[in-house]
């Protein structure tokens, strides 16, 4: 599908039309609404141009009707046949039908490099075990009866003067509808407008994407094959979007598997490679599904018999242990009403966090090497091995800028380019420091918003004290508190600051990735691809790399807290600890953002045909409109519309691998929305957008990487929760070091709660930590913090005592043994698991063996034509005692 795009620097100029003119023949509806052939009822319909009837146009424009006129007429000179038909329901539209013929098939499957099968692969290995789990798994499988398994051929790229060295087939059947939509849509995008009249004048060349941009067509795409509810009458048609939607997108089939092979078939290889990695992703998101719910429900069940959890519910420990202050205006609190939250932590903050962590970390490099073994054998079954980035057409913006002469290094042949090596740097240049300008501007929102956390925090806690104030909200008192008015309202700042900033650096990344120019469609999603990651990145993960390693880090202690701008205190941790506040934030984050993408996802495009199907038909005729005005009904699918699911995705993917370690239930919730959104995409695709243009592609693309890279960081942001975030390794240590030397005779975590807990002195509070404004007991001289240092009296008084290097130097400890174990055990992984497995690769020397047999064979026979008649010659010369 082709989305109008921005104008170019340049504009359309009118021009006179030649004399030799190929006028569109232009035919009317001949009711017959699942028909997708010309009048003639013999050839097909490929692809649908449509334009506005320039009757009904106002005099200004109607100078369009020349360039649409005299593009169809470069279309048909270049061997393409077209008819065109006003539209049903508008009065004003016309529907250019496009039909490639079968030399325009074979001349373009020739160019395109497009693969056909040249004998059967017979080589499938079925042994009495796989025979079993057929029969077991079918049950959650497509309907075989109705989606039947294609049959596997050997394949390749096709030529034309070797046509008879190909599989025997009728030539109807040689090439698929997609694929002839695919040479249609490359015919249109491939500047044709001024190739065959250089006489015209000197205007720059361009094709369907600018006359979409300039308002001469207002659509192109291909039709859909029948209703996705109901089976065509025409016996002919294939009716596969039914079968799609029956067998797929349907809720219904939510516990099924995807049939890849269809889903290839009628939205090519790069759609069919996407739901390909969306359902490997899922299914071994099961996996560690089960894991994680595990070690919720140990952590769940040890929630009451846990030794730390008890003594903080304790009336006789955690009920007379007062802790000091968290904030200049709050006031002294009893340990024992962090009862709940304490035990809430215990669900996540235990011993089965740590193993389950490396599980993930196990994991998430099996994921990733099975899905390249599972990508090398989809490539071969779906012909994309030797898809190579030339065979890729340049975009028309690229041809339309290259003004500048150089000299290929791979073929040593002069071609144009659009700028040159100092104009690329330059432009590259731009790239960079607007994106890393705008990576610095979302920190700066996050640090703004954690100063108005601050200073809101600071202010309510003066003025809902006070009784006089917020007199309407007597009745939500208990409730309304500093922390609780804080946290939302900062959400809902954060969240919009978000969305604006997401919004504004979308529309700057496609202004940027315009301006760098990229050759083809692959380097434009590509570079487009890395920059709007990064910004994601930021913007998602931020606030939680902020709650795991910095808040309640560096925040001194009650005689001397740390201040921000010598003013707003440093934020300390919930009383539950920072691990429960982090757990917090992901289960809001990704159920939030799961629940609100699948809404959206649903309800955008169906209002939005509801709006344009019955609020802009101009006549209201009870007649059933064919099938491509039904298509142009239906919603484009952008561009970037399968860039913005990738994205989602692997926002997803970082969420469940990079702090799993604090919310072990992550990979379920991802495994949900993934089955839903499985579902979510192909009802979308199926019923609610245009048929998508079929597009080559060999694996994920530039997401690959990405994911690698987001696995290795990983393993160290799991490490460093587990070491900074939790109170894991404060337990350990005090179990193998402390609890002896407490007096509990054996090791034993009795104890922990008072040995984590530090004195401080009452009347050590500095000058800016006491207020008028809280009215402190003062009865308290001794109150309890979270840290380890010396008591007061002591020579070194609230410095950090050896408890305190004890367990930093076991924090670094773990990570390092961790870090490298887990690396170690990748590098062992990826090493072990070969990217191709053994039958994808004896696959591959069969197809290239047959390949070279064939064009060995072809030119044997054509060396043997050419001798045939030398030989014939000379024994015709030769005298006649010779002969005898």
């Amino acid at each position: 599908m082709y989305e109008v795009m921005e104008e170019d620097s340049y504009e359309f100029r009118d021009v006179d039309l030649p004399d030799d003119l190929c006028f569109c023949p232009q035919v009317e509806y001949n009711n017959q609404p699942d028909s997708l052939f010309f009048s003639d009822g013999v050839r097909s319909v490929d692809f649908i141009l449509v334009y506005e009837d320039e009757d009904t146009k106002p005099f200004d424009k109607k100078f369009t009707c020349k360039r649409h006129k005299y593009f169809e007429s470069c279309l048909m000179q270049m061997g393409l046949e077209l008819e065109a038909t006003p539209s049903v329901h508008e009065d004003n539209l016309i529907y250019v039908k496009v039909h490639v013929p079968w030399e325009v098939q074979r001349t373009y499957a020739e160019v395109l490099h497009i693969k056909i099968p040249i004998e059967v692969n017979d080589h499938v290995n079925r042994t009495p075990v796989g025979n079993l789990f057929d029969w077991i798994t079918k049950y959650f499988k497509p309907n075989e009866k109705l989606i039947k398994k294609e049959v596997d051929y050997y394949t390749a790229p096709y030529q034309r003067h070797h046509h008879d060295c190909f599989l025997k087939m009728d030539k109807e059947k040689v090439f698929t509808p997609s694929m002839k939509s695919r040479m249609a849509s490359c015919f249109t995008a491939f500047n044709l407008s001024f190739f065959l009249k250089p006489q015209v004048g000197n205007v720059k060349k361009f094709g369907i994407t600018k006359l979409l941009s300039g308002g001469v067509y207002k659509a192109a795409y291909a039709p859909h094959d029948c209703r996705f509810n109901v089976k065509s009458t025409v016996e002919s048609c294939p009716n596969e979007r039914y079968l799609l939607y029956k067998e797929w997108a349907h809720p219904k089939n939510f516990y099924k598997t995807q049939p890849l092979d269809l889903i290839r078939k009628y939205y090519g290889e790069k759609i069919g490679i996407y739901f390909a990695w969306l359902g490997f992703y899922t299914k071994m998101l099961a996996f560690a599904s089960v894991v994680g719910l595990a070690c919720f429900f140990y952590g769940y069940h040890i929630q009451e018999n846990s030794t730390w959890s008890k003594e903080v519910c304790d009336p006789d420990i955690g009920g007379k242990i007062v802790m000091c202050p968290q904030c200049d205006l709050c006031n002294y609190w009893i340990l024992n009403s962090t009862c709940d939250t304490s035990k809430t932590l215990t669900i996540f903050d235990h011993f089965g966090t740590l193993v389950f962590a490396v599980f993930m970390a196990v994991w998430v490099t099996v994921f990733l090497e099975f899905w390249k073994r599972y990508q090398s054998q989809l490539e071969f079954e779906w012909d994309t091995v030797e898809f190579l980035e030339q065979e890729e057409p340049s975009r028309p913006e690229y041809d339309a800028a290259c003004v500048h002469d150089t000299i290929n290094p791979v073929t040593g042949v002069q071609e144009k380019v659009p700028f040159t090596f100092c104009g690329r740097c330059f432009r590259i240049s731009i790239g960079i420091g607007t994106v890393l300008f705008w990576i610095i501007l979302i920190l700066a929102s996050i640090v703004a918003i954690i100063i108005y956390r601050l200073a809101v925090f600071f202010s309510l806690s003066i003025k809902l004290k006070n009784p006089g104030n917020f007199t309407t909200l007597e009745p939500l008192k208990e409730y309304v508190t500093p922390q609780m008015a804080t946290s939302v309202t900062a959400g809902l700042i954060n969240f919009v600051v978000i969305m604006i900033l997401n919004t504004l650096y979308e529309r700057v990344a496609i202004w940027i990735t315009d301006f760098e120019l990229p050759r083809t469609r692959t380097d434009y999603e590509n570079s487009l691809t890395m920059k709007m990651f990064l910004f994601q990145f930021v913007n998602y993960y931020s606030s939680c790399f902020y709650i795991a390693f910095v808040k309640g880090k560096i925040v001194g202690h009650p005689g001397q807290p740390v201040y921000i701008l010598e003013k707003y205190r440093n934020e300390e941790c919930d009383p539950g600890g920072c691990l429960i506040e982090l757990t917090t934030q992901l289960a809001i984050i990704m159920g939030g953002k799961a629940i609100w993408n699948n809404i959206q996802e649903v309800l955008l495009p169906w209002v939005k045909n509801v709006i344009f199907r019955y609020c802009t038909r101009v006549t209201h005729k009870k007649v059933e409109p064919p099938r491509w005005e039904q298509d142009f009904e239906l919603q484009p699918f952008t561009k970037l519309g399968l860039f913005y699911e990738y994205l989602e995705m692997v926002i997803q993917f970082g969420f469940v691998t990079l702090f799993v370690a604090s919310f072990p239930l992550a990979p379920f919730l991802a495994l949900v929305n993934n089955i839903i959104e499985i579902r979510v995409d192909a009802w979308k695709m199926t019923t609610q957008f245009r048929r998508i243009l079929p597009e080559k592609a060999r694996d994920i693309g530039a997401w690959q990487p990405i994911l690698q890279w987001i696995a290795i960081l990983a393993v160290a942001t799991n490490a460093m929760i587990i070491a900074f975030t939790s109170d894991i390794i404060p337990r350990l240590v005090y179990y193998w070091s402390f609890s002896v030397e407490e007096g509990y005779g054996n090791h034993s975590m009795s104890g922990f709660i008072n040995s984590s807990l530090s004195y401080f002195n009452t009347g050590n509070f500095s000058e800016a930590t006491v207020t008028d404004a809280v009215e402190r007991p003062p009865n308290i001289t001794i109150c309890r913090y979270r840290d380890f240092r010396f008591p007061p009296g002591h020579p070194r008084e609230y410095q950090y005592n050896m408890h305190y290097w004890h367990v930093i130097a076991a924090k670094m400890a773990f990570i390092i043994v961790v870090e490298h174990v887990a690396y170690l055990t990748k590098f062992i992984l990826a090493s072990v698991i070969p990217d191709v497995s053994h039958t994808t690769r004896e696959h591959l020397k069969r197809e290239r063996y047959l390949t070279q047999a064939i064009i060995h064979e072809v030119r044997l026979n054509l060396v043997s034509k050419r001798l045939k008649p030398v030989k014939d010659d000379l024994l015709f010369e030769r005298p006649k005692y010779e002969r005898s």
